[in-house]
């Protein structure tokens, strides 16, 4: 299904990404946590693949799907969408499989992401705090402080009690950070994964989709509980 849709808003969220939301109108767009759409400019042929970033349930109350949308293109190669708010893009979905399940078994989630990754375990986070008696766990890592996607957001779930935050910084030498530093490692997700029948999912960059499937093995995790996408 391809859907021209208006461009309702297009705000920063980190120095290379920004949220972007979609009218939907009165369209019917039915997806699963974790999902993506291909967007491109109006009128273009080519796409890109964008995770949603918001649970199902925020898209039928807001009437809007959302984006995080990198300022930069990844390949110079690359059709590179840049929205404007109110301009409009044709959307094409919902695409994929890494999808947060609809009656899962598990009742602690871990969501592991780096960068942009956020994106769709954002989506998936916030559908799983509709679970009653869950407990939910998020590692984020990103290349400096500034980066932290949706931040005020989780931290306010975090003091809330809803999730647990672990967050860390793996390049900036900001001495003004105060928190965890470098790259994932065992001792950081022991910390969240405290069950084996913990459901975890992995999303980001190459090197970070590739190792932490490993140290969640090393914990105890079966392989079909680790659920993962790279960026």
């Amino acid at each position: 299904m391809v859907l021209t849709l208006p461009i309702r808003e297009v705000r920063p969220a980190t120095p290379r990404a920004q949220i972007v939301r979609l009218d939907l109108g009165d369209c019917a767009f039915d997806y699963a946590a974790g999902q993506a759409v291909m967007v491109g400019t109006h009128g273009v042929d080519r796409r890109r693949p964008y995770s949603i970033s918001a649970a199902p349930e925020d898209a039928r109350r807001d009437g809007a799907i959302e984006l995080l949308v990198g300022t930069e293109p990844s390949d110079a190669s690359e059709t590179h969408f840049v929205p404007v708010a109110g301009e409009i893009a044709d959307v094409e979905g919902p695409i994929g499989t890494f999808i947060f399940p609809p009656n899962p078994e598990e009742g602690r989630f871990v969501f592991i992401a780096g960068g942009t990754g956020i994106a769709p375990l954002r989506a998936m986070l916030r559908h799983a705090l509709a679970i009653p008696h869950r407990e939910i766990g998020l590692f984020y890592s990103a290349r400096t402080p500034e980066e932290f996607a949706y931040e005020p957001e989780l931290r306010e779930l975090a003091r809330a009690g809803e999730i647990e935050l672990r967050q860390t910084i793996t390049r900036s030498v900001d001495a003004q950070w105060t928190g965890a530093r470098g790259r994932v490692n065992r001792a950081a997700l022991e910390d969240l994964v405290r069950d084996p029948m913990t459901l975890c999912f992995v999303c980001g960059p190459p090197a970070l989709v590739e190792e932490v499937p490993k140290l969640l093995e090393d914990l105890g995790v079966a392989p079909d509980r680790i659920k993962i996408e790279r960026r």
